[in-house]
């Protein structure tokens, strides 16, 4: 019975010693070599893995970057500290990005006209199965906080008027309301751009009227008197370029349903965080809008004068 016993640890040493040595060598054969650096990355990363970088979660982005797939500073959540412990880390320079963040291209809110009374979840992905949602623009927000739920910066909170307001201190760009938006009324736009356009409606005017007070009609005024020639009306909508726009509030003066609003610090202090159709610099923008009226009625003159002489050879 002892030598039974014996017998069978020894065996049982034997078969584990085997196994033990055949694991190590597939160990060694498989191993997948890990970069040192992919674990120093992570450890600087926020960890929201909310997939704003384009790869899934934080440890996707960490590898990626080390095997130079993404840039330093693709962390929208961390910004310009993460880009530069990730430089560091990785012996290489941060380009400058412009920062972001999310705004509703939108202004309806409680003044946007109702096709029906909507009775059902308050939740904007469950409205818009139902003809498109309650509004009759189909291009508004439905003002159900479907982002303000799903922001995980808690970077948004609906205002008086049913819109989303955006804090540009927690916002990270992360895009996260901007995909879950049935509408598409969550739009990027630069953070140091205090004007914005909000509006989302490529309808045509007539029709934008009936459904909205405050939609762009694409009446041109913006784009007849910027200085900087920065807005133009693309499909029947004011689409700002952010290269040459100087935020002289001049768009936001001349803008007859005032959906051209402004962000701008001292307007957001002044307002309790709301954007406003009011220029930060309106006496400025007066000053500046009158110079352009003037020098618009020289050339219509000018125009005049030539046409009359052309007339009369």
């Amino acid at each position: 019975m002892e030598y039974a016993l014996i017998g069978s640890i020894i065996e049982l040493a034997f078969f584990g010693l085997i196994f033990g040595i055949g694991l190590a060598i597939a160990a060694k054969k498989f191993a997948v070599i890990v970069d040192p650096r992919v674990e120093l990355v992570l450890d600087v990363l926020p960890g929201a893995n909310c997939g704003a970088c384009g790869f899934p979660g934080c440890s996707g982005f960490a590898k990626a970057v080390v095997e130079k797939q993404a840039a330093v500073n693709g962390c929208p959540v961390g910004g310009p500290d993460v880009a530069d412990s990730i430089a560091k880390i990785l012996g290489s320079e941060v380009k400058e990005i412009e920062v972001m963040i999310a705004v509703a291209a939108c202004n309806g809110g409680n003044k946007a006209i109702e096709k029906y009374k909507y009775d059902g979840i308050n939740n904007c992905r469950a409205a818009i199965f139902l003809g498109g949602g309650h509004k009759l623009c189909t291009h508004g927000c439905l003002g159900y906080g479907t982002c303000v739920e799903a922001c995980p910066f808690d970077a948004l909170h609906m205002g008086p008027n049913n819109i989303p307001i955006t804090d540009p201190n927690k916002c990270t760009a992360c895009e996260i309301c901007v995909e879950v938006c049935p509408t598409d009324v969550m739009k990027l736009v630069p953070k140091n751009q205090p004007v914005f356009v909000a509006c989302n409606s490529t309808d045509p005017g007539p029709n934008v009227l009936k459904a909205c007070e405050t939609g762009c009609i694409a009446c041109m005024m913006c784009q007849k008197n910027c200085p900087e020639d920065a807005i133009h009306i693309i499909d029947k909508l004011a689409v700002i370029d952010y290269s040459k726009c100087t935020a002289c509030g001049v768009c936001i003066s001349v803008c007859p349903t005032k959906c051209i609003l402004d962000k701008h610090p001292n307007i957001l202090k002044a307002n309790k965080g709301i954007p406003q159709a009011l220029p930060f610099q309106p006496e400025e923008t007066k000053i500046l809008l009158a110079k352009i009226k003037e020098e618009q009625a020289k050339a219509k003159a000018a125009k005049k004068a030539t046409t009359k002489d052309e007339k009369n050879k």
